[in-house]
């Protein structure tokens, strides 16, 4: 469906084609996974871009970011936090609205790096347990956001990824199938 309508603006695009722009991202993430007792965690993500022009107003723009995602616990005298590491391709549709602001939607594709469960009890120290045989090395996502760039080449964007396949690979009695949920708030640099 996202290949036909790309397709279609390709070819009914009646302004001439815009040289492409590649650059660089970096910003914060706040993930969470769909669990009722795990809270939010803060992360980041960094990585390259290239914006390909389909018309003024519309561009492609495929990604590849290094994510850190994940969720937290706790409780009195126990933390632990569920650290996820993906390298995330997103594959963004643009459409520019106005002077600088665009919308954006498109799939993401995310590989997992690292998972791992890292707790901390008072007094006692810490522990961290790898766990990423326990979860499914890829992820299937769409992400909704907003971006703003200057003239200069400097862009802002907020970004929502809901992530659309289980991360866990096997079902706990009772419990929900796990899935990411990360928002993302970006700053770059396109040349």
């Amino acid at each position: 469906m996202i290949i036909s309508v790309l397709l279609s603006f390709t070819f009914s695009a009646t302004a001439q084609m815009i040289d492409p722009k590649f650059g660089a991202k970096a910003g914060v993430n706040f993930s969470e996974v769909n669990d009722s007792e795990l809270k939010g965690k803060t992360g980041f993500h960094i990585g390259l871009l290239a914006e390909i022009y389909l018309g003024e107003q519309f561009s492609v723009q495929p990604e590849i970011l290094y994510s850190a995602q994940g969720a937290k616990a706790e409780e009195e005298g126990y933390t632990s936090k569920l650290n996820l590491d993906y390298i995330s391709v997103p594959l963004m549709a643009k459409y520019y609205i106005a002077d600088g602001f665009n919308i954006q939607a498109g799939p993401q594709f995310s590989f997992l790096t690292k998972a791992e469960i890292k707790g901390e009890i008072d007094d006692l120290g810490s522990a961290t347990l790898d766990i990423k045989d326990e979860l499914e090395s890829f992820e299937l996502g769409l992400n909704f956001g907003l971006g703003y760039e200057l003239p200069m080449g400097v862009f802002f964007d907020a970004r929502y990824n809901i992530g659309l396949t289980k991360i866990n690979k096997e079902s706990i009695v009772g419990e929900n199938d796990l899935k990411n949920r990360v928002f993302q708030i970006g700053v770059g640099y396109k040349f």
